[in-house]
């Protein structure tokens, strides 16, 4: 992902990925975007922070970390990766982090897309709004004690809501074990 000028022939453009031949390879970017950021949230009272909203993608709702895009912002296109953290946690969940600390930087499916992750962890949250996005989402905020959070999500999961692993390798890199 990044602003310069795709590589390989554009095969189809939409409003936010580009469908690309690289080689015989092809694969999708986001124009205009300069990274992704996944939070890790956990309040002093040991509950992590989850949202759930619906993804069209797997045409179902899904149980994730707060993450958001970098740089697609108008006005905003040259925005660090910490300043977006602080702002999708604040626009995603209603918390906001005294300090955002990085974590580890990766991409995400290396077979069909060049997006880049960053994971951070949220330190020092309080709450500040009610979160649930953007005008243009719907999202919903769980607080969940990781004592609970297995039976939490097998709940989830039973009741037919996808669960995105993403939360288990961010509750990893915080030194978080799964309760089992």
């Amino acid at each position: 992902m990044s602003t310069a000028p795709p590589r390989g022939r554009v095969l189809a453009q939409g409003r936010y990925i580009t469908f690309l031949d690289d080689g015989g390879w092809e694969y999708v970017t986001r124009p205009r975007i300069t990274g992704i950021v996944v939070l890790v949230a956990i309040t002093p009272e040991r509950e992590v922070v989850l949202v759930e909203q619906h993804r069209r993608p797997v045409a179902n709702s899904v149980i994730e970390l707060p993450a958001g895009l970098v740089g697609d912002v108008p006005g905003q296109e040259a925005e660090s990766l910490a300043v977006a953290a602080h702002r999708e946690l604040v626009e995603e969940t209603g918390f906001e982090a005294r300090e955002m600390v990085e974590l580890c930087t990766g991409p995400t499916a290396v077979g069909i897309s060049d997006e880049v992750l960053t994971f951070f962890e949220a330190r020092g949250l309080r709450r500040v709004g009610p979160g649930g996005g953007d005008d243009s989402e719907d999202i919903v905020v769980h607080l969940v004690s990781l004592a609970t959070l297995d039976a939490f999500l097998e709940g989830k999961r039973a009741a037919g809501i996808a669960v995105d692993p993403k939360i288990f390798a961010g509750l990893y890199l915080v030194g978080e074990k799964r309760p089992r």
